[in-house]
């Protein structure tokens, strides 16, 4: 079992910036495996993947945050942040993280945390 829990949101004006965490808890060598990324809802629109683990450790970013938002791991805190720079109204959403299991081929996600954007 594995759980994910996302924290960092909050109010920013325009142009600011945040940093999201994803804290993975359970087993230790099931988290070692996980691919994480990341996307995000707005209400009324589908969920979009905003940073996604691709082969070779590398990260896919959605086209609307290319250069703006940046994925990163510690894998001693089996934590994942998404730093989030130049920040728009648009990207006001619903963050949430995944990790998919190499082990267990089930994929987790966290309760989400939230992301105003002020213009």
């Amino acid at each position: 079992q594995v759980q994910l829990v996302e924290s960092g949101g909050g109010w920013v004006q325009a142009g600011g910036s945040l940093r999201l965490s994803c804290a993975a808890s359970g087993r230790a060598f099931e988290i070692n495996t996980m691919a994480m990324g990341w996307c995000r809802q707005t209400p009324g629109k589908q969920r979009e993947l905003v940073a996604t683990p691709s082969r070779g450790g590398r990260t896919n970013y959605a086209d609307s945050v290319k250069g703006r938002f940046t994925i990163s791991r510690d894998n001693v805190k089996n934590t994942v942040y998404l730093q989030m720079t130049r920040l728009k109204p648009e990207d006001t959403a619903v963050y949430y993280c995944n990790g998919d299991s190499r082990l267990t081929s089930v994929t987790y996600w966290g309760q989400g945390t939230q992301v105003t954007v002020s213009s």
